[in-house]
């Protein structure tokens, strides 16, 4: 007994050195590496377990390549200078000069501005679910999903029927899933669809073999897509069950034009990459290559405008650079009179806050909304824990009250709106597959913004006064949430 245990120790010692140094060779940033140390001294066991289910960071040129050897040989053999032209690029002269260095930063594969947009901000589910029911029975040959989270409830089911319905009707029906976040999902569900002829493949992640089943927690498909004939693109905050379309707050958008494109190589990236296949010539399923469908949009309706620029833009952990990442980093440095920010999640690395805080240092009007109460108790406190830098420095902080808020969106200087899946936290800029777009119109950007103050008359201001009266156990819970939010 004394033998094995003795063995037990020593396997266990060598177990957490080999950790350590893997921390150590990680390439995430360097409070990550710290914040793992930390944990993995002050609980061996559960930290131990906690790494290997979480604490995988990959951003490596090799792992992308490999990632997405299908998907590129596909659109390698099937691209044509016009389609090379659509998805490649940048767009940078479609904009304004000041915006010209944002675009060239984000531009890459599958990403590049496109004038000539129309689009629909969606701030009410019930108009989502709508406008969706409506495309989706219009549909004629392709329908592609991608979706963080569905639910099995009344209002998503009215969507898996209509799938299925157009799916029997003889449209392309591809179904991409992402299987922690619908695990109370039964595996019924999914075989009613294929039995219907809806074609399903499950997100992969990053890893493959056995650490994917290991990392299945940390690497996310964050995304919210919906597209159909490759005509009308949906992206943005709102996933499909009911608390997107009846209970909580949210933006989403609704495209036509040639940034449906952007959405449409971004599907098909992921489709391929996680094993699905294409029926029909690749050019088939980009109908803006032959010509530019007219919009369809209730002109009657606030918040539609037409003949705008705008790039949608992927982010994945096993791409070359952090583009979301870099892309709030520069506009938080460029923004000269105001940058605005929802989102339900505040947990930003060091890069983006120094950021934040030094552009309120110098004047510009920084404001960020986030919901008084968070659908992730610990989110509550790792949100507030980062409050006392921020309006110390200048930058205003407001918490809503009602509804949990859950839209992802920007607005800066008049010029500039994103609209978005990705949360100001390390999660989505490092290790979740998201998907946002940015909008440089205007007359878009005042539309938000004037729902964003309008959303400030049921909103708290967060006050040194207010601060000052929150009890202790407050106080610890933050205290204890900052020292975790890297790894949040």
């Amino acid at each position: 007994m004394a033998i094995l245990s003795t063995i037990v120790s020593i396997f266990y010692v060598i177990l957490i050195v080999v950790v350590l140094l893997l921390v150590i060779a990680d390439n995430s940033p360097t409070p990550n590496k710290l914040a793992w140390i930390l944990i993995l001294a002050a609980f061996p066991v559960l930290g131990l377990v906690m790494y290997f289910l979480v604490g995988f960071s990959i951003r490596e040129k090799w792992k992308y390549e490999k990632r997405h050897e299908s998907s590129l040989k596909v659109f390698m053999e099937q691209m044509t200078p016009e389609l090379s032209d659509l998805i490649y690029g940048d767009g940078g002269e479609l904009v304004d000069e000041r915006w010209r260095p944002l675009v060239k930063l984000l531009s890459g594969p599958m990403s590049r501005a496109h004038s000539e947009n129309s689009y629909e901000i969606i701030t009410k589910g019930e108009r989502k679910l709508e406008l969706l029911l409506q495309d989706l029975s219009a549909a004629k040959h392709s329908i592609h999903v991608e979706y963080f989270h569905f639910g099995n409830d009344d209002a998503a089911r009215k969507i898996k029927e209509l799938l299925m319905q157009k799916a029997r009707e003889g449209v392309q029906v591809r179904f991409i899933y992402e299987r922690l976040a619908n695990f109370p999902i039964p595996s019924r569900y999914y075989y009613e669809m294929k039995k219907a002829g809806v074609q399903i493949v499950r997100y992969k992640g990053p890893h493959g073999g056995l650490l994917s089943h290991v990392t299945t927690l940390n690497y996310r498909d964050h995304r919210k897509i919906m597209l159909i004939d490759g005509k009308i693109g949906y992206t943005g905050g709102m996933n499909l069950n009911k608390n997107y379309f009846y209970i909580w707050k949210d933006a989403h958008l609704r495209i036509m034009g040639r940034s449906v494109a952007s959405l449409q190589a971004i599907f098909l990236d992921g489709w391929l990459g996680n094993g699905g296949t294409l029926t029909s010539p690749l050019e088939e399923y980009f109908p803006m290559l032959k010509d530019v469908p007219e919009p369809s949009f209730d002109e009657n309706r606030e918040g539609v405008f037409h003949g705008k620029t705008m790039m949608v833009v992927p982010d994945e952990p096993d791409s070359n650079y952090p583009l979301t990442l870099f892309g709030y980093e520069w506009i938080i440095h460029n923004a000269e009179k105001y940058i605005y920010f929802q989102t339900p999640y505040f947990v930003p690395p060091d890069s983006i806050l120094d950021a934040l805080k030094a552009a309120a240092l110098r004047g510009v009007d920084v404001r960020l909304m986030v919901p008084r109460k968070v659908d992730t108790p610990l989110m509550s406190a790792a949100n507030r824990s980062y409050f006392q830098e921020c309006f110390s420095a200048g930058m205003k902080i407001y918490e809503r009250e009602g509804e949990f808020i859950h839209a992802k969106t920007l607005v800066c200087d008049d010029g500039l709106l994103m609209i978005g899946t990705s949360n100001i936290d390390n999660r989505s800029f490092s290790l979740n597959t998201e998907d946002n777009a940015f909008i440089f119109d205007p007359e878009g950007t005042k539309y938000y913004k004037a729902l964003f103050m309008k959303e400030l008359e049921i909103s708290k201001e967060v006050t040194p006064e207010r601060w000052a009266k929150r009890n202790l156990l407050y106080r610890m819970s933050e205290r204890l949430m900052r020292l975790f939010s890297p790894l949040l």
